[in-house]
């Protein structure tokens, strides 16, 4: 797909990854519906897409409630007239152990409220999100694509629990898609990242970085704009359809 003048919704936008991809999406020429919650943020990374000569317009919404989801994509083809791509980047993290004993006797256990919230962003704004893009796509006779944000933990990590779950959910969400849209000119495919050097990450004591970065073969941290580039790869490749890819600097063999 050439990305000159297509319109590209990236959920998630307004920092890190998702600043990243739509900076590098702006760069090919693609026209962004960018959506968050915070809308200083949301506005920054809008100038920085509209520094490169594309139209940005901003979006505000929850995208784990289903009408917020609707309007969105409503608010999105009215703006747009059409929608090429979107990218599932949009995702939170409550951490804890699964369960937690000392002396046999358990002392805490994931709550339910952790799951929940980490499943209703992560898994459930993926699938509303997703499937309001790919209902307008076909309605419009809009060829495109949809991409997942996974993660290396989708494999299993020591306390993410919750979070194992929804990227997992999500690398596999995308795979039902690419054969259930592909007949409609719409394909989708996720992205695995490893360790990557978002404001996020960045904030942990150095010497926690440290280490990360020393289990890492390629010994350091990736960086937003590897994930973008990768972004950018599965849009403008039309035979990607269904796949994973790990960009993790070969942590996960």
């Amino acid at each position: 797909m050439e990305l000159k003048d297509k319109v590209i919704v990236i959920t998630g936008a307004a920092r890190g990854l998702g600043r990243a991809m739509a900076v590098e999406l702006a760069g090919k020429g693609a026209k962004l519906a960018l959506v968050d919650l915070n809308q200083d943020d949301l506005d920054q990374t809008a100038g920085l897409c509209t520094e490169k000569g594309v139209e940005a317009r901003t979006y505000l919404a929850n995208v784990a409630e289903e009408a917020a989801v609707e309007q969105l994509f409503t608010d999105v083809v009215r703006d747009f007239s059409c929608i090429n791509g979107l990218v599932n980047n949009a995702g939170i993290t409550r951490d804890g152990l699964f369960i937690k004993a000392k002396e046999g006797k358990v002392v805490s256990k994931m709550s339910l409220e952790q799951w929940n919230q980490v499943i209703a962003v992560n898994l459930t704004g993926a699938f509303l999100c997703a499937r309001e893009a790919a209902a307008r796509m076909i309605e419009l006779g809009c060829e495109g694509c949809i991409i997942n944000i996974s993660s290396i933990s989708r494999a299993g990590n020591m306390g993410q629990t919750n979070y194992t779950a929804t990227k997992a959910g999500v690398q596999a969400m995308a795979v039902t898609w690419s054969k259930e849209l592909a007949r409609y000119g719409i394909r989708a495919a996720s992205i695995a990242p490893g360790f990557i050097a978002t404001e996020m990450v960045m904030s942990m004591k150095p010497e926690a970085l440290e280490k990360i970065a020393a289990g890492i073969p390629a010994k350091r941290l990736g960086q937003p704009e590897e994930i973008a580039k990768t972004v950018s790869f599965i849009f403008e490749n039309d035979y990607v359809n269904g796949r994973c890819f790990e960009v993790d600097g070969g942590l996960r063999i």
